[in-house]
């Protein structure tokens, strides 16, 4: 943990807290490493489903409406 640089003060609910705790405990780590590493994760997940729409973003697009319209004239709905 000696990389940590920043302090936050961050809420759970109790049961919550129980479990990141009992985590921590049976992985030889810290709650805050814990934390750390569940927010790098939605970070890199973020960072993912903006690449996908960045390679998606010349693709065409249809309205909701026209897309029901075509199931509908295609007999999938």
């Amino acid at each position: 943990m000696a990389s940590l640089s920043k302090r936050s003060t961050i809420y759970f609910e109790p049961s919550i807290h129980q479990a990141l705790k009992l985590r921590a405990a049976s992985t030889d780590s810290s709650v805050s490493e814990i934390v750390d590493e569940a927010v790098r994760l939605l970070i890199s997940d973020d960072q993912q489903d903006l690449a996908a729409i960045a390679e998606r973003v010349e693709e065409p697009e249809i309205s909701y409406e026209a897309l029901l319209n075509d199931l509908k004239a295609h007999g999938k709905i």
